[in-house]
């Protein structure tokens, strides 16, 4: 008989993964249900999320659904208190959602449209950390992850927006690490690199799908990195090379 931790090492964690409803995030949600956690999954559409709880349930999984636009700061201020009365506390949290944007100019780039990325991608992820981080100290074992790009390192023509804002992130979660050595949280950053999702598509038209690493294929690693037994912190996991390297040299 196999050993039930090997099969389902997450049992009895709660995992908080936002865009969940597709690419990434709703392989990384199916990946943490698969492993024993108890999904709670945020999305902006509430018929993609019950199409999410469907599939979790197939799998013998459980899910708590939350509506939720990242836009919405109070939205979020507010899940942080819901989520203690409900659970008690968070012991993995997936900062996965995320916006393109426009790939222009940054002479060109519309007001509107910078704005939302910062909203989404940096702004809402600060408010994420704030309304989760004393729930994540609840956990005997707190283990958040945010989504990055190797572009915040490496600059690209045009895509100065989404660039930027991960950046933003990088250092984000990096200042947010030094202030959690006293305690059992863990943050780290994945960064996925080229993959088979919508964001790509749009950002790359006319690249062949198929030749993309799926989603699911990530999903090992970020299962991985939250388990209770995993203590590496302060770290990118780059999915390409398939190694973990300091945050900050």
């Amino acid at each position: 008989m196999s050993d039930r931790l090997t099969d389902r090492p997450l049992n009895g964690r709660i995992a908080l993964v936002t865009g969940a409803t597709r690419g990434i995030g709703r392989a990384v949600a199916l990946g943490l249900a698969q492993a024993g956690a108890q999904v709670v999954a945020t999305g902006r559409t509430t018929g993609a999320l019950e199409e999410l709880d469907d599939e979790i349930r197939a799998i013998g999984g459980s899910a708590t659904l939350i509506p939720l636009d990242l836009k919405d700061g109070l939205a979020i201020d507010r899940m942080g208190g819901a989520l203690y009365e409900r659970f008690g506390r968070i012991d993995i949290l997936i900062g996965n959602a995320g916006v393109l944007g426009d790939l222009t100019p940054l002479s060109h780039a519309e007001a509107k449209m910078w704005d939302e990325v910062m909203a989404i991608n940096v702004t809402a992820n600060w408010r994420l950390i704030r309304s989760i981080e004393p729930l994540l100290k609840m956990s005997e074992a707190g283990r958040a992850m945010f989504m990055t790009s190797g572009v915040a390192r490496v600059p690209r023509a045009y895509w100065g927006p989404y660039a930027i804002s991960k950046a933003a992130v990088e250092c984000m979660v990096a200042t947010w690490v030094r202030e959690l050595t006293t305690t059992r949280i863990t943050a780290n950053l994945v960064s996925p690199g080229p993959m088979r999702t919508k964001m790509r598509e749009i950002a790359m038209p006319g690249e062949d799908p198929m030749t993309l690493p799926d989603p699911a294929e990530l999903v090992p690693h970020v299962v991985m990195m939250a388990r209770a037994d995993f203590t590496t912190t302060g770290h990118i996991f780059d999915f390409r090379s398939k190694t973990l390297k300091p945050m900050v040299d």
